[in-house]
């Protein structure tokens, strides 16, 4: 079965794309979506029972490192090139107006 697009139905979804298209490319868009929905029909005939379900085509791993806990910088070290600080706090111009 053959699934032709009319060119109503090509500017309707070209007006949900919010594209402006000529005459001429309406039809050939309709040709070239018909196309694609002819294909996807074909797919849909294909017989995937023996086929397992592939969420993922490599193993799932982990490349994170391990969290480990360590030593951080004193607050003295992180404030040490702060261009303000006040009470051992980093000094930042206020964003919001009062």
């Amino acid at each position: 079965m053959s699934v032709r697009l009319t060119a109503d139905e090509v500017r309707y979804v070209a007006e949900l794309a919010k594209l402006r298209l000529t005459e001429a490319e309406i039809e050939q868009y309709a040709g070239q979506l018909s196309a694609i929905l002819d294909y996807a029909e074909r797919l849909q005939e294909v017989d995937t029972s023996s086929v397992p379900p592939t969420p993922y085509i490599l193993p799932l791993v982990n490349v994170m490192a391990d969290d480990e806990p360590r030593p951080s910088l004193s607050n003295d070290e992180a404030l040490a090139n702060a261009p303000d600080q006040e009470d051992g706090f980093f000094r930042v111009r206020a964003v919001f107006e009062e």
